[in-house]
């Protein structure tokens, strides 16, 4: 999927990086740190969310001040910038008709303060993972240590070589990940920002409050959490759909903060996106007519294990490669069975052999 990178100044002159991917109604994501606007199109844990956004929407979204793209050498990096920088990124994409705003984790306190600011242009408000209460404001004493013990944690071992600090941060995004999927996060904790920015960003998130802005929402309002969310407790969810007016709000089975793409939770999150954004599914794609003789002997092993339910790290294991390899198996199994998604491969592969497997 192709995307379109562009730059725009906030009110203080700190440089933006946006960029926008696929075609049809505007969706602008809200900034949260963790991204990288390049290095998530390749990603194991962002990538199926670029695809499903870009292949429904034209998705518009920014990398953070501090974070990513944009400019690191910022200096101020408090919560006092993020509405007006996604102001200037509205602008900056000319979105001109009625969007689609989705708010993420910290995200969502933008969008709120957006949407109350700019009510014609936001034809849907979308909050996933979202809180209106950081952890320092928290009136829960034990998410009030929590938080500060993952400061406290990143101002000690955010910049080091040894992963394990970030591991630490990072296994509370993704508790449910593979190896990859850990490794992953864990480089890009490195690649998005420096440890003197994510003590900074931290911080600012720490001190959200947004608690008196939610009875102003007069936008329709869709919330989605996970109901073991480790990052944004449960409770979180249930306190933004209370306090939006009219707001409908979906609880999902998962443990992960960022969903992941084999779960059953991200299939009932893009079906209940599209649902209420009144946006139709994508026709699946023809199904390709493939035998086994058109496979390799690799493709046909993986696609065996791949029928079993393996994770691309036991697919490795099994077959004694690299975890990159497996990948690349699998990316050519989609293309010649002409499907998106692990699920789509089984089922076309079981319509096509009648059942038999992939032996």
């Amino acid at each position: 999927m192709r995307q379109r990178v562009g730059y725009v100044r906030g009110d203080d002159g700190v440089q933006l990086a946006w960029s926008e991917i696929g075609r049809g109604k505007p969706l602008v994501r809200a900034a949260t740190w963790m991204t990288h606007l390049q290095y998530d199109m390749e990603s194991p844990v962002w990538a199926h969310w670029l695809r499903f956004l870009g292949g429904h929407f034209r998705a518009v979204r920014y990398d953070e001040r501090g974070c990513g793209m944009s400019d690191w050498n910022t200096g101020d990096l408090d919560a006092s910038h993020w509405l007006g920088d996604l102001e200037q990124v509205v602008d900056a994409a000319h979105v001109d008709e009625p969007m689609v705003l989705l708010g993420i984790s910290q995200g969502a306190s933008t969008a709120i303060r957006y949407a109350v600011r700019h009510p014609e242009r936001v034809s849907h408000l979308v909050l996933y993972g979202g809180y209106a209460v950081g952890g320092n404001r928290s009136e829960d004493p034990r998410r009030r240590e929590l938080y500060k013990a993952v400061m406290h944690v990143v101002g000690l071992g955010w910049g080091v070589d040894n992963p394990s600090f970030r591991q630490l941060f990072t296994t509370r995004f993704v508790p449910n990940g593979t190896p990859e999927q850990l490794a992953w996060f864990n480089e890009l904790c490195r690649r998005t920002t420096s440890q003197a920015n994510a003590i900074q960003l931290l911080r600012a998130r720490g001190e959200i409050d947004v608690r008196e802005e939610l009875a102003k929402v007069r936008v329709p309002t869709l919330v989605l959490h996970s109901d073991r969310d480790q990052v944004a407790p449960l409770a979180q969810g249930r306190a933004l759909a209370s306090g939006i007016p009219g707001a409908s709000f979906v609880q999902l089975r998962s443990d992960n903060h960022v969903l992941l793409e084999d779960e059953p939770a991200w299939r009932e999150f893009q079906a209940a996106v599209l649902e209420f954004t009144g946006v139709a599914p994508k026709a699946a794609r023809p199904q390709a007519d493939i035998s086994a003789a058109q496979l390799t002997g690799r493709e046909r092993a993986a696609l065996r294990l791949l029928c079993e339910g393996r994770s691309n790290a036991q697919i490795a294991y099994e077959l004694g490669v690299a975890e990159k390899t497996v990948r690349n198996h699998v990316s050519n199994l989609y293309r010649k069975l002409g499907v998106r998604s692990r699920a789509e491969a089984i089922v076309a592969w079981h319509r096509q052999s009648g059942g038999d497997g992939a032996g």
